[in-house]
């Protein structure tokens, strides 16, 4: 089986992961939960709907591609809640967004913590690499370790000291970069809402346990220790993300309060940011960015509708961005995922795909091919 490194990555032209899941998925799903058809036979239709996709986003001219999160009902609560000391639930509420409440489901810590190489991604990741075959560059799409920071998740009966919850979650996550490296990954996008949210000044952080200033501390540290001796050829990027839900969003706020601390210090390949409109606020953050260091994929494209965005418009932001990172370091895609949960935002496939097209032909005129 070839084995792809993952150079040149983030791309200049990029995306972020899921992508609209098809009727045949949203009807398997059903018949699988009414009993109708079996979990090798939902399996079986996932495969053929990834061959597709996979295939689509080759055509289109993509140099990295995934899976669409297909397997996957919301792009985090599926991989976190297979980790060990955690399990899925049903709470009472789902996350608040703008515009209302998400599908209720969340997880939350019940022992100690521990990564099983039988982890489910990890066979899902070897069947994807496969049916990629060395065409393209397989991206894998994980939740950031961070993500299990979000209040309501530690038990503190468990973990009373949230050090030594933090030590776990590092040492679970190190553990699965090693197993999905050693299942051939080079190239692991971590997605993070939670990080993103402790530069919104909208969210209260100084109100809880610890304050706003500790837990970006706290961020930054657990990231640098689960990348600490990675190998060189493996590439690992951090998607910020303000919600992405039915095409809703959850909260705002720039990068400002994050940057001097994240942007100037996280030992990541890339940034994958949100600057699809007002709520990113303006590009000054970057300027935390060290030059010649991470990519910066700029979200100036959103997954939330199908209209394609001003051409121009989009070369303006892109050289006004340039003014405090080089552009030499600069890449575009959408701010988010067209589906970050089941549901899908709102447009159609063949307005997603054109999208993904038109954000290729843009970044061939910015950067060249």
């Amino acid at each position: 089986m070839t084995t792809t490194t993952a150079i040149g990555t983030p791309f200049k032209a990029d995306h972020v992961g899921s992508l609209l899941r098809p009727e045949s998925i949203h009807q398997a799903r059903k018949e699988f939960k009414e009993g109708v058809i079996t979990a090798e036979q939902l399996r079986e239709i996932e495969t053929e709907e990834i061959k597709r996709i996979v295939d689509k986003q080759l055509e289109i001219g993509l140099k990295a591609v995934t899976d669409g999160e297909f397997r996957r009902t919301f792009w985090h609560t599926d991989f976190m809640s297979h980790i060990g000391g955690f399990e899925g639930y049903t709470p009472e509420h789902g996350y608040q967004f703008n515009k209302g409440e998400t599908e209720a489901y969340d997880v939350r810590n019940i022992g100690k913590i521990s990564f099983d190489p039988a982890h489910p991604f990890v066979r899902d990741f070897v069947e994807f690499k496969e049916i990629v075959g060395g065409r393209a560059v397989p991206k894998l799409t994980i939740p950031s370790p961070n993500q299990f920071f979000n209040e309501g998740i530690r038990d503190a009966s468990i973990y009373p000291d949230v050090e030594d919850y933090a030590k776990d979650i590092i040492k679970a996550y190190r553990d699965a970069l090693k197993a999905f490296y050693e299942a051939g990954a080079r190239y692991i996008q971590f997605d993070d809402v939670y990080i993103a949210g402790l530069s919104s000044p909208d969210i209260p952080f100084n109100e809880g346990e610890f304050d706003r200033d500790f837990l970006i501390d706290l961020a930054l540290r657990v990231a640098n220790s689960v990348l600490e001796g990675k190998p060189e050829d493996l590439t690992v990027t951090t998607h910020l993300c303000r919600g992405n839900y039915r095409s809703d969003w959850a909260f705002e706020g720039s990068y400002a309060l994050i940057a001097p601390t994240l942007f100037a210090k996280e030992n990541v390949d890339g940034f994958f940011l949100e600057y699809d409109d007002d709520r990113s606020g303006s590009f000054q953050p970057l300027s935390h960015i060290p030059a010649g260091g991470p990519r910066v994929v700029l979200g100036v494209f959103t997954s939330k509708n199908g209209e394609l965005e001003d051409k121009e418009t989009i070369k303006a932001r892109v050289a006004e961005a340039a003014k405090f990172v080089p552009l030499e370091q600069l890449c575009i895609s959408p701010q988010c995922g067209f589906a970050s949960t089941h549901h899908g935002n709102v447009l159609t496939e063949e307005a997603q795909w054109e999208k993904l097209r038109y954000i290729i032909e843009i970044s061939e005129e910015i950067f060249g091919k």
